[in-house]
């Protein structure tokens, strides 16, 4: 069977989510499948020493223009020219007209969702982003064969929003996994290299908040300004690749500008160093208004980090017992958690211990051995 699997993003620098997951996808079949014949179809960038060929892994650098023309005239272009029996496009779009049968992996439907978080906020690219999905998504489910999604909390989103009979078979839920890089780092040496290359505070929380209205980070400023004035001890708030530009608007919109002298912005950080990121945090905070799964809140556990996670979505069904549950909608919540788990060292100790238990049921191999399954039933 030839199998084309689209990673137009995966030799960009500053990978994210979703690039993440197709290329940890795209690696775990490299390890499993022997025998059919893969095609990775890539947008030329310059990180391409993260995925090599393997005997029967051609990568397929293609030239096409803008995301939206990439996607709808060069792929379906360069899937008939190899003669893929499948294309397999990961994330959340797929092209409209395509000749051979689509699995395409809808991460999410957020964007589709009438819903307040979501009218506002957010940069341009992403409103951009988001017209494109919403005109395209709806297309890409009525012809694909199967659609995966990432955790049954979004199946059953995607189900209701589609009006999937029950028991369609086409729409799977296959969880994400973790990576096994991240672990508690000890070596002080490497835990000195990464604190030193990041400029990082000796105590504080991490936090990975962006633009993306449903990252909640206006709501996390407003907790963190509490704790600090409630607190005579405070730790600082790292925030992971965000735009000070972006943070000054937020914190003159919370009425706290003075917050910015407790809060640290490390730019970009590279996948191998957030293990000792995680390891040198007190908390980590992820208390989201909505995502479909939540990768890092098990790279904090695997890490030992305990976390704070909100009560919505796939979050509970992620998290299990092994994180403190919050309102999102509450910022007085997230400070109350902020400062339980810095006082309550057996609390602490209990959500470390059952965050290594809960991490260990999430493993990119099986993610990966779920999905060859799935293109062996419609092969």
């Amino acid at each position: 069977m030839k199998i084309g699997i689209e990673g137009q993003r995966l030799f960009r620098v500053k990978k994210h989510g979703m690039d993440m997951v197709a290329l940890e996808l795209i690696r775990n079949l490299q390890e499993i499948d022997k025998e059919n014949e893969y095609f990775i179809f890539v947008k030329p960038d310059s990180d391409v020493d993260c995925l090599k060929p393997t005997a029967n892994f051609q990568i397929i650098p293609l030239g096409g223009g803008p995301y939206p023309s990439w996607e709808q005239i060069a792929l379906p272009k360069a899937a008939a020219k190899y003669g893929c029996d499948i294309l397999h496009c990961t994330s959340n779009t797929a092209p409209i007209k395509l000749k051979m049968p689509l699995v395409v992996t809808l991460h999410d439907i957020i964007y589709l969702e009438s819903i307040s978080l979501l009218k506002k906020g957010g940069t341009w690219y992403q409103k951009m982003g988001n017209m494109y999905r919403r005109f395209v998504v709806p297309k890409v489910v009525e012809r694909s064969q199967r659609i995966i999604t990432v955790s049954h909390f979004e199946k059953n989103r995607i189900r209701d929003f589609f009006g999937f009979p029950a028991d369609d078979k086409r729409l799977v839920a296959i969880y994400n996994g973790v990576g096994e890089h991240f672990k508690p780092i000890t070596d002080q040496q490497e835990l000195q290299r990464v604190k030193a290359k990041y400029a990082l505070p000796d105590h504080f929380a991490f936090f990975l908040g962006n633009t993306d209205p449903k990252k909640n980070t206006k709501g996390v400023l407003k907790a963190f300004s509490d704790y600090l004035k409630s607190t005579s001890d405070p730790l600082k708030l790292v925030m992971l690749d965000y735009d000070k530009s972006a943070l000054d608007a937020l914190l003159t919109e919370i009425g706290d500008k003075n917050l910015i002298n407790h809060i640290h912005l490390t730019g970009y950080v590279i996948n191998t160093d957030l293990p000792s990121i995680y390891s040198l945090s007190k908390l980590f905070l992820y208390p989201s208004l909505r995502e479909s799964f939540g990768i890092p809140m098990l790279e904090a556990m695997r890490c030992g980090t305990p976390v704070i996670t909100s009560d919505t979505s796939s979050m509970p069904e992620v998290s299990g017992d092994a994180a403190l549950i919050i309102d999102p909608y509450k910022p007085e919540e997230i400070t109350a958690a902020m400062k339980r788990l810095m006082k309550d060292d057996n609390l602490r100790g209990d959500l470390i211990n059952k965050g290594f238990k809960q991490a260990e049921k999430f493993s990119w191999r099986a993610m990966a051995q779920e999905v060859l399954n799935l293109y062996h039933e419609i092969s």
